[in-house]
């Protein structure tokens, strides 16, 4: 039988599941509740399933599997750094997050501050969020380019379909229940068989030994500035980004937020290092072939070394990489966009917009519907149209960290922080990490090369801290019945003080 006609049957089994689970989905879900966090009633299976599913996109597993190609187990190092922003997070802060019961990390500046000022936090955490979904759907698109032979666009406006469908149907419980399928399919195909094969096909780790540079066998293989802007981007990123918080939203109690999270970012780092084993094997078992792009390593593994039908197995596992990602973004997205920024910019017009729980859940779940329709129908039109998505993502990531990091874990962990502090931090943080990456851009040698820089996202950090500290200690302390609300809500005594929100 033909390889490539079962990998195919094998990929299309597993996208008509993915629809699947969208109408079984829907069944649980009744209100905003349901659809935006799944009830806030994971457990720890559940939860550590959707976590882990969710940060683990084609980065991780295509790339993390190019990266060990091309470096090493230092390859290994891009995946670590996720796994260590999930660890932390899930044992620093998950507790403190899951009892504040809400949807978005605006709302949280917004209950610790008691500032309009920081709801502008949720225009930055849409653009990164609608970036991260078009990231996700043009690279699983590309696995759909070489199986079925499609133009890229319609490659993309059929992948980014299924997940619009199951994503729409059933909301957070869909994306629960398909990420589970995702998360069993990639530790199958990550630890079960692509490692244990592709090892064999290259002698084991003597046999690489034998016919590698020895760089590939050590840890800073792949450059220690490399290595410490993957923990700064990725780390820090995972801390606050609202696709990631949204997850720990959804758990049932705080310590399946903590250790649940916890095992999840254990599951991370040891996908980057068997990651990072494949693509060193595959550089011997493959050494006589003419690959491209480092990103074509995983594919070719699939469909070279691996036995027919396994291959098929492997490539529904990168594709349900993609789609977790895709899926988490694409909520968040929606999510961010009807709780922050609707109403903050109707605001500007003298309108106040209640966009929380009302009394007819019907109507809360179809107006959530309706913003996941939409937003995923922008994020397919912004994969088609975008050439370089890549650069586009990199310019949210930036502002993400470089302008709101500060604001958001300093008004978790420092009482004396201040909302004008927060908003003036926020600020100075996105204009210096957009002004750095202009003016090196301006002077690169190359297109894009100010865009990739490490530079911006340093200085963006480092003056956010700085305003920080200065603002917070020159303003009178947040106000005391706002911070009696906050100290209430960290307890998980929710809305027993409403929030008292001044003028920007």
């Amino acid at each position: 039988m033909d390889a490539n006609f079962v990998n195919i049957a094998i990929v299309v089994v597993y996208l008509i599941a993915m629809l699947a689970f969208g109408w079984w989905g829907k069944s649980r879900t009744k209100n905003n509740s349901d659809f935006l966090v799944a009830g806030r009633r994971l457990g720890p299976f559940l939860y550590t399933g959707t976590m882990a599913a969710v940060v683990l996109g084609g980065a991780s597993t295509v790339g993390g599997v190019g990266l060990g190609y091309k470096f090493g187990i230092s390859g290994m190092w891009l995946v670590v750094a996720i796994g260590a922003g999930v660890l932390l997070l899930s044992l620093l802060f998950a507790g403190t997050i899951q009892k504040l019961k809400i949807y978005t990390v605006s709302q949280m500046l917004t209950l610790r501050y008691g500032s309009k000022a920081t709801q502008t936090s949720g225009i930055v955490m849409l653009a990164y969020t609608l970036m991260l979904c078009a990231t996700s759907t043009s690279a699983y698109a590309t696995i759909f380019v070489v199986l079925f032979g499609w133009d890229r666009w319609l490659a993309i406006a059929i992948g980014g379909a299924i997940v619009l469908v199951y994503s729409t149907i059933g909301g957070m419980w869909s994306i629960t229940l398909a990420d589970q399928v995702q998360f069993v399919i990639k530790t199958v195909g990550i630890f079960a068989l692509m490692l244990p094969f592709t090892l064999n096909a290259a002698g084991g780790l003597d046999g690489i030994r034998s016919r590698v540079d020895e760089s590939f066998f050590q840890m800073d293989g792949i450059g220690v500035q490399t290595i410490i802007t993957y923990f700064v981007v990725y780390t820090l990123g995972l801390l606050i980004g609202q696709d990631i918080w949204q997850r720990v939203f959804t758990a049932k109690t705080p310590g399946v937020a903590r250790w649940g999270g916890a095992t999840a970012g254990i599951y991370c780092i040891l996908y980057g290092v068997a990651g990072a084993l494949i693509g060193m094997a595959a550089s011997v078992a493959l050494s006589g072939m003419d690959i491209a792009a480092t990103d074509d390593v995983y594919a070719e593994v699939a469909q070279t070394i691996l036995p027919i039908g396994i291959g098929g197995l492997v490539l529904a596992a990168a594709v349900a990489a993609m789609m977790s990602t895709a899926s988490g973004a694409l909520i968040a997205a929606a999510t961010v966009a009807r709780a922050d920024v609707l109403p903050f910019v109707a605001s500007w017009f003298g309108k106040d917009i209640n966009t929380g729980d009302t009394d007819n859940p019907e109507h809360d779940v179809r107006a959530n519907r309706l913003w996941v329709l939409a937003l995923g129908i922008v994020a397919i039109l912004i994969a088609v149209i975008t050439k370089d998505v890549v650069a586009a993502l990199t310019i949210a990531y930036d502002i993400l960290v470089g302008g709101l990091l500060v604001a958001i874990l300093g008004g978790l962990v420092w009482k004396r922080g201040t909302g004008l502090a927060a908003a003036v931090s926020m600020a100075v943080g996105s204009v210096v990490t957009l002004g750095t990456m202009i003016v090196l851009e301006i002077n690169a040698k190359a297109p894009l090369d100010g865009v990739f820089a490490n530079e911006p996202i340093y200085f963006g950090l480092i003056s956010s801290a700085v305003v920080y500290v200065a603002v917070s200690l020159l303003t009178k302390p947040t106000d005391p019945q706002v911070m009696r609300n906050w100290v209430r809500r960290v307890a998980g005594q929710e809305n027993e003080v409403p929030v008292t929100v001044t003028a920007p």
